[in-house]
Formats: C-alpha cells, structure tokens, sequence
C-alpha cells in the first residue's frame, strides 16, 4: 500500500536535494563581501530610522489568530452540510453542540474586548 505515495516521496526527495545544492552552489560561487552599508536594513530606498525590529502590540496577534480560529471551525461546516442529510439527527445534535461551543467562545471574546480594532 505504501508503494503507492514512492513517486511522491521521490519527488520530495529530488527537490530537497536540488534545493540544499542551489544553495551551497550560490554561497560558494556567488559574490559575498558584506559591509555595514549592505547590512543595514533596507525600505524603499528610505533611510532607516530606529532599531529595524520593532515590537508590535499584542492586539495584532491576537486579531490574527482568532480570525484564524473561527475561519477553520467554519470550514467544518462544509463538509457537514454535504452529508446532513445521510447522517441524521443524531449528527445535527452533534453539530448544534458544536455551534454552541463555538458560539461561546465567540462571545467570551466579543465581551473580553478581543474583537476591537483601536
């Protein structure tokens, strides 16, 4: 069964092999001379000013990842609203107290504040 997915495995094998060897065949071949001016961070041919790495609030991840969270949880619906039918009652019982769950946490943090955008 397994000798089904060797093409694959090959394929993955070809291209992690060729990639590493572009690599060290540019680090070898290619120029490489840094100085500070080629170090520094570089935006749209603007002068950098202030450190390059900045922290970011933790509103932005948080934004992120709840999208993320309920964006996957909504993808779940699909594939149950394709089989509703053949699955029964039972598996609308069970998809309701998905809903709820999902609903809860929804509105834990709509009240928590997370959903603001300031």
């Amino acid at each position: 069964m397994l000798d089904q997915y060797a093409p694959v495995a090959i394929l993955l094998l070809i291209t992690t092999v060729v990639g590493i060897i572009v690599v060290f065949i540019s680090r070898i071949l290619g120029p490489f001379r840094p100085t500070a001016r080629k170090l520094e961070p570089y935006e749209s041919g603007m002068v950098a000013i202030g450190p390059a790495m900045r922290r970011l609030p933790v509103k932005f991840y948080l934004i992120a990842v709840l999208f993320i969270l309920f964006d996957i949880e909504v993808m779940f619906f699909l594939p149950f609203a394709v089989v509703v039918r053949e699955l029964g009652f039972a598996a609308l019982l069970v998809m309701l107290v998905f809903i709820i769950v999902l609903e809860i946490g929804h509105y834990y943090a709509w009240r928590k504040g997370a959903l603001e955008w300031e």
